[in-house]
């Protein structure tokens, strides 16, 4: 027998028998679109994730309050400090270390912010002006804030995009008012967009300066700090000026965590890249599934076509022919099946991007070829069974049997 003969009598048993060779392609579809889908939500996290510090870049340094003494990990999530992180810290600090290019203290919080007769619960943001350059945020009108002294209260405050919408509809809104408790401020411009960071949504946010936010929340000490290096300068030696500095200010405790976006990029990516591969792998059961699915069919058909095989042998098909024949049926119904798997695929992940803006579903290409020939191996692993036994029929007994 050729390869066209091969192909034609196989066809013409896939088609003759439509629903169980609908159930394989349906088994292996969904198998395989399982495992491309749910890698491509991993590959999305971990875009998400990343995304949220690869916009810091390589000169910038985040400080947090408490020591972390444990290596390779996250730092400290609220921290545990002898004393905080003052704005007096971070003025003698960026006035010693002539490396450092600009500091940008953050006091995160929530607060209720209303405007006449309008009301809303958000996020409070107390920062300064090179909190904005250093997110490389845009602006859609107005101006930034302009701050001389960062140990100075001021009352003037940036506004996110859907608050705006909330409070003020489409009206103007540079030089109106917000009252945030007892603290009044003047907005003087608006964020472009969503504008996430650190997972929060600044379009629903207020930016005032962190003085301000000081006396809004009725504390010092500081939630986080972004320290940006001047573009000559070397990240390890200046990361170590400043803890040296911090030390010193500090009674000699080194009572804080300071992190690159390099190091924390990678304990992410270690992290989430092992979750990705744990996920895919649980996927893969079903291919499993699949599979068994496939030998029963397999040991079914065979049963069902005796006496077919039986014909096939006394007409002079081998054993190795009519082995090809049922391992060649199983491959072209799996082949169908990956080519629908892989269909479906690309239809969730299209989707996934049209209603997730935020992040990105991908799948390396490496994944859809592994999808395949997974799906194609466990189909003929599976078949490889019944179909010996398939060959090893007698021709006069498989005849005879009804």
């Amino acid at each position: 027998m050729s390869l066209v003969d091969y192909l034609r009598f196989t066809w013409i048993s896939i088609s003759r028998h439509k629903f169980r060779s609908s159930m394989i392609i349906v088994a292996i579809a969904f198998a395989l679109s399982s495992v491309i889908s749910l890698t491509a939500l991993g590959e999305a996290a971990k875009y998400y994730v990343l995304n949220q510090f690869a916009y810091l870049g390589s000169d910038t340094l985040i400080m947090y309050p408490g020591r972390n003494e444990t290596t390779g990990g996250m730092p400290p999530i609220t921290g545990v400090a002898a004393r905080d992180i003052t704005l007096d810290d971070i003025y003698f600090l960026q006035r010693k270390l002539s490396a450092i290019n600009a500091v940008a203290p953050l006091i995160i919080g929530s607060a209720e912010i209303s405007s006449d007769s309008r009301a809303r619960e958000t996020l409070l943001i107390g920062t300064t002006n090179t909190f904005i350059d250093i997110q490389k945020i845009t602006l859609s009108q107005g101006r930034n804030l302009i701050i001389n002294d960062i140990r100075r209260a001021d009352g003037q405050c940036l506004i996110g995009e859907t608050l705006r919408k909330e409070l003020f509809s489409t009206n103007p809104v540079i030089g109106e008012n917000l009252r945030i408790a007892d603290y009044r401020c003047r907005i003087v411009g608006e964020l472009q967009g969503r504008g996430d960071a650190f997972g929060m949504d600044l379009s629903d946010s207020v930016i005032i300066p962190v003085a301000s936010a000081q006396r809004v929340f009725n504390i010092e000490g500081l939630f986080r700090v972004l320290i940006q290096i001047k573009a000559n300068a070397n990240l390890e030696q200046t990361k170590q000026q400043v803890l040296a500095t911090m030390t010193e200010l500090h009674q000699g405790e080194q009572d804080v965590t300071l992190v690159s976006p390099d190091a924390i990029l990678s304990t992410f990516d270690d992290i989430i890249s092992a979750l990705t591969l744990a996920i895919s792998a649980i996927a893969s059961i079903s291919l499993l599934v699949a599979g068994l699915l496939i030998m029963n069919i397999t040991l079914i058909s065979i049963g069902q076509r005796t006496r077919e095989i039986g014909l096939l042998k006394a007409l002079g098909a081998s054993a190795r022919q009519i082995m090809t024949l049922f391992l060649l049926e199983s491959a072209l119904t799996s082949g169908i099946g990956a080519c629908l798997g892989l269909l479906i695929s690309l239809v969730f992940i299209a989707a996934a991007n049209g209603f997730v803006t935020s992040t990105e579903f991908t799948v390396p290409v490496w994944v859809f070829f592994a999808a395949v020939f997974t799906a194609l191996a466990t189909s003929l692993i599976f078949s490889w069974v019944p179909a010996k036994r398939a060959s090893r029929l007698a021709a006069v007994t498989a005849i005879q049997k009804v």
